[in-house]
């Protein structure tokens, strides 16, 4: 059940162009936050529409969000300083399913996508398993989060332009480490998390990817977000499912790619 918290601004760091961190005093939120889900923010009187955020991080009672400037309302979140109040809606949709990661299990994120695996994998050490990250980014400027991915467990770093770490995309490092994993979660842009599905059903590793998808009330209402799924035995016509609701994490072998 989505509650709403007014959670006070602790910190604002630029991490790269565009690129922002918050972390907030959020103790309601932090209690039920899973890896994987995403918070809903009011963003200034004149933006009617919340902006969904992904959960980051969670530390005792502070959140931390990752989050890209892309319109109106990241910009005037970006503004936001420490001792400002949001008012947030969270925590919202279904992350990953921990219980089948394996103890070898691999996370893949790409670009802004990035943020919301380190959660999962901070979740993935503290039961025990041995995680291993594949992060993926434009250039060397938008690289972010690198050192906390480290001191969770062996992590690599790809750049599309070979400016940092090793050229390329994260799917060919993803090629190489796959038959060593025992369960794959990723998220980024559907061209990455098709790729990504493909290659871990080749290989029959199970692949929960995070869907990035246009929300609008971010409590299934508005419809916005719908995604197709493949049918269930017995079904006939189209399904749908939505990303704020019924994701955004889903079982690879459910989209319809």
């Amino acid at each position: 059940m989505a509650m709403q918290e007014l959670c006070r601004v602790e910190s604002r760091v630029q991490v790269g162009p565009g690129l922002f961190a918050l972390t907030l005093a959020a103790p309601a939120l932090c209690a039920v936050a899973q890896p994987g889900q995403f918070i809903h923010i009011t963003c200034g009187e004149g933006n009617l529409l919340r902006r969904p955020i992904s959960i980051c991080d969670v530390d005792g009672d502070r959140m931390t969000i990752v989050f890209q400037v892309k319109g109106a309302g990241t910009e005037w979140l970006s503004e936001c300083r420490p001792g400002d109040v949001l008012d947030v809606l969270g925590t919202l949709g279904h992350g990953f399913d921990l219980s089948k990661l394996g103890d070898r299990p691999v996370f893949i994120g790409g670009g802004i996508g990035v943020p919301p695996m380190l959660l999962t994998m901070k979740a993935a050490r503290a039961a025990g398993a041995q995680p291993e990250a594949i992060l993926g980014f434009r250039n060397k400027d938008a690289v972010i989060l690198e050192d906390c991915f480290r001191a969770l467990g062996e992590t690599h770093v790809c750049t599309d332009d070979g400016s940092y770490g090793r050229p390329g995309f994260v799917t060919d490092l993803f090629q190489v480490h796959v038959s060593d994993c025992t369960a794959v979660c990723a998220c980024g842009p559907k061209p990455m998390l098709r790729a990504i599905a493909q290659i871990a059903e080749a290989a029959g590793v199970p692949c929960q990817v995070s869907m990035e998808e246009r929300m609008g009330c971010g409590i299934g209402a508005c419809l916005v977000c719908a995604c197709e799924l493949k049918l269930r035995e017995g079904e006939t016509g189209v399904r749908y499912g939505h990303v704020c609701k019924d994701g955004p994490v889903f079982d690879s072998k459910e989209v319809v790619w």
